[in-house]
């Protein structure tokens, strides 16, 4: 059985900033990743937390990644803006775009935010519920490198395509959905490979185009799209909205472009923010939404998307995580070498 580490979430976020500036990020780029990186582990969704680090820290010392970004925002309409990246990761980026964006919709009742040459590789939820604190509804979405096969095909075409949307609520946590289009996010069968367990069946394919629920020959294979053709046709969705859209890579052309050092490969994230007052026409909306919630929970076995992530945050601020200590034992290394 892999040995495991317990770490609090300070930790995690030392260990993080110390392996990130040890690869050439500043500190304001150090910060905004390990915000996205904390977040993660806080709320136990470990494929996007420090699992993620070696391939941050590899891109920054490839020289792929501007560890020092100073992302620009730019007005393009009064409903429209865009955030050049500046080569750097996306996080960064997001924080420079979130409040222009949420001032924006709450100008014109609903408004779109370009995020253009940056690296992507953390959970979308993390910016979606940022929104969403606002009490502004939000939407999010992103591509990557080709992973996931199209419906009927047997070879990687799409990224794994993510889309998130987060409700905001009064005086609680909103309601909040990250999912990927594929069947499984990578890092869930990254994760799987790691530690020797087996996936769903409908999670992948193997080289051959069999079905399998070995997660390594999934890697070597491709993935799947949830629900067949239905979750195909939105990953396609999704490729236009992040690729062409922006003016930026879709999936086939950031393989074709990437270094492929284990991080991120270039490319654009799409966010829509929507001020529910304006467009309800008044009154409130999210009072009325209650009203759904309350008749989804009166249903055995029910829950609000996200009420997992909230239900361990107490936990695991007062007792930690528990990590792969050969994770640690790879990050510390990457704290003390440049």
């Amino acid at each position: 059985m892999n040995a495991r580490s317990r770490l609090s979430l300070d930790d995690v976020h030392d260990l993080s900033m110390r392996a990130l500036m040890a690869s050439g990020a500043d500190e304001e780029n150090a910060k905004a990743v390990t915000h996205f990186m904390w977040s993660a582990e806080r709320d136990s969704c470990h494929s996007h937390g420090l699992f993620r680090l070696p391939g941050y820290c590899a891109s920054l010392r490839s020289g792929k990644v501007n560890g020092k970004a100073r992302p620009k925002l730019s007005d393009h309409a009064p409903a429209a803006i865009r955030v050049d990246g500046d080569n750097g990761f996306a996080p960064i980026g997001l924080e420079t775009g979130r409040m222009p964006l949420v001032d924006r919709a709450r100008q014109t009742g609903i408004a779109a935010m370009a995020l253009t040459r940056c690296y992507h590789f953390s959970a979308l939820w993390v910016e979606t519920a940022a929104i969403a604190e606002h009490g502004v509804v939000a939407i999010a979405m992103t591509s990557a490198k080709p992973m996931v096969a199209p419906a009927g095909g047997t070879k990687p075409l799409f990224g794994t395509n993510p889309l998130s949307f987060a409700w905001p609520r009064h005086d609680q946590e909103p309601a909040v959905f990250d999912m990927a289009t594929a069947a499984m996010a990578r890092g869930e069968i990254q994760v799987a490979a790691r530690e020797g367990h087996s996936v769903p069946e409908g999670a992948g394919i193997d080289k051959d185009g069999n079905a399998t629920t070995d997660p390594s020959a999934i890697l070597e294979g491709a993935q799947l799209a949830f629900g067949g053709t239905k979750g195909a046709l939105l990953s396609l969705m999704v490729e236009l909205m992040a690729g062409p859209l922006l003016g930026e890579p879709f999936s086939v052309e950031q393989k074709e472009i990437d270094n492929t050092d284990g991080g991120p490969a270039i490319g654009g994230e799409f966010l829509i923010a929507i001020d529910p007052v304006k467009l309800s026409g008044g009154g409130d909306p999210l009072a009325h939404a209650e009203k759904l919630f309350a008749a989804l929970l009166a249903q055995e076995g029910t829950r609000l998307p996200g009420a997992r992530r909230y239900s361990v945050r107490a936990k695991n601020e007062a007792y930690g995580i528990v990590i792969p200590s050969q994770l640690i034992e790879t990050i510390e290394k990457l704290t003390k070498s440049a």
